[in-house]
């Protein structure tokens, strides 16, 4: 067996359910889960008779690189979202999901021989960044969000010792789970250090359209060219259909970016199977050229955070994001753990302690005492969860006295 294995942390809701075991949730009270952040939004219907308009296509093999007319509707996109312009044929790679690309990529980038070699993720973060690095061969190093700043990361953190070590940096942005955006001058930061070292930035966006303010959140190819890097150097993109157009069992997505990685990427992905079904293929391509579900999809969730939000406010420390479809929420007295379990016990509803989601760097854990709240279902089910939670809480801030 392949030994890196071994360094594996367990996942977030893997330890969530060992910590939650003994609990037997209140009977009298439905279950209402604000845990996974799984879109359940209906699936457009015109994206349905895609795949079933596309059924011929089972009786070929697709091409890695993916059919011409995918990679051109996901190169008009970028231009229409972000004013950007790529080369479909270069510059552009479907990807079944940023879950399996992002992994990949860290295979493709990293280099197992190498030894010394550091990822640096943001902390808290996505659980395949850490995976995707220490089956890389790589360690990884974690720059904390900052309440004062927005939950922004502190790539200070970092020093020049591991920065010169450093070959890949994740970046989520708007970030899971604080919903952060980063700006334009965070970029150029980010920017500056990776001409300096070398080493290859991968930008997890794939909240990016869902949103509550008038301005959508920045891009990273965006980014790039307003900081005169058209070129996308040492950059890629990720990016997916899953939570923009409600199809996470589609598996869709595409990466975009720098064309020297993109080639080394499609070689990688060659030899490892990751060719796209025709019939999602089809699906996305029909998603992709379309607009007004993402926008209806969108003010779906601007009315549910905007009956939700306050609801929990009034108890809780929590505010409207920047973007996604999660709060992130401080809970009295710091120990989430306890909050989320006496929680599910006395009014069933499930959410995810924050410290499952980081790890313990610079002297804490950023998501200790905090809890991220999933708003994925129907706005009566939130609704219903939120006054459940607010409730709670009115308790046990008492019991903390």
């Amino acid at each position: 067996m392949n030994p890196l294995l071994g360094k594996l942390h367990p996942y977030p809701f893997e330890r969530w359910r060992a910590l939650t075991a003994g609990i037997s949730p209140n009977p009298a009270l439905r279950p209402i889960s604000l845990g996974i952040g799984e879109p359940r939004h209906a699936t457009p219907a015109f994206i349905e008779e895609s795949i079933r308009g596309a059924m011929p296509g089972l009786s070929v093999y697709p091409p890695t690189a993916g059919d011409p007319a995918l990679r051109q509707a996901c190169a008009g996109w970028l231009q229409r979202r972000y004013a950007v312009a790529v080369d479909p044929a270069t510059q552009v790679l479907p990807v079944n999901g940023t879950r399996e690309a992002l992994f990949a990529l860290a295979q493709t980038v990293l280099d197992p021989t190498e030894g010394d070699a550091v990822v640096v993720c943001p902390n808290p973060f996505y659980q395949i960044y850490e995976g995707a690095a220490l089956l890389g061969g790589a360690a990884t190093a974690f720059a904390n969000s900052d309440p004062a700043r927005n939950f922004a990361p502190r790539w200070d953190q970092i020093d020049a010792a591991t920065w010169a070590r450093t070959r890949l940096v994740f970046v989520c942005s708007p970030g899971n789970p604080t919903g952060a955006v980063m700006p334009l001058d965070e970029w150029r930061t980010l920017f500056e250090l990776s001409d300096r070292h070398g080493f290859v930035i991968a930008s997890d966006e794939c909240y990016s359209e869902i949103y509550f303010r008038d301005d959508a959140p920045l891009g990273g190819l965006q980014a790039a060219v307003a900081l005169g890097r058209p070129d996308f150097r040492r950059l890629v993109m990720l990016t997916s259909l899953s939570k923009r157009s409600n199809v996470p069992g589609l598996r869709a997505g595409f990466v975009a970016g720098d064309a020297a990685i993109l080639k080394q990427f499609l070689l990688y992905r060659t030899y490892h199977g990751s060719a796209m079904s025709p019939l999602v293929q089809a699906a996305s391509i029909a998603a992709w050229n379309d607009e007004a579900h993402v926008v209806d999809n969108r003010n779906l969730y601007r009315t549910k955070f905007a009956q939700v939000t306050p609801v929990l406010a009034a108890q809780l420390d929590v505010a409207l994001p920047d973007a996604g479809f999660y709060l992130w929420a401080a809970v009295p007295g710091g120990d989430d753990i306890a909050f989320g379990q006496q929680l599910l016990a006395q009014y069933n509803v499930a959410v995810l302690p924050g410290s499952l989601l980081a790890r313990p760097a610079h002297g804490i854990n950023p998501g200790q005492g905090r809890v991220r709240m999933a708003l994925v279902a129907t706005t009566a089910e939130c609704l219903e969860a939120a006054h459940r939670i607010a409730e709670f809480t009115s308790i046990y801030k008492t019991s903390l006295r």
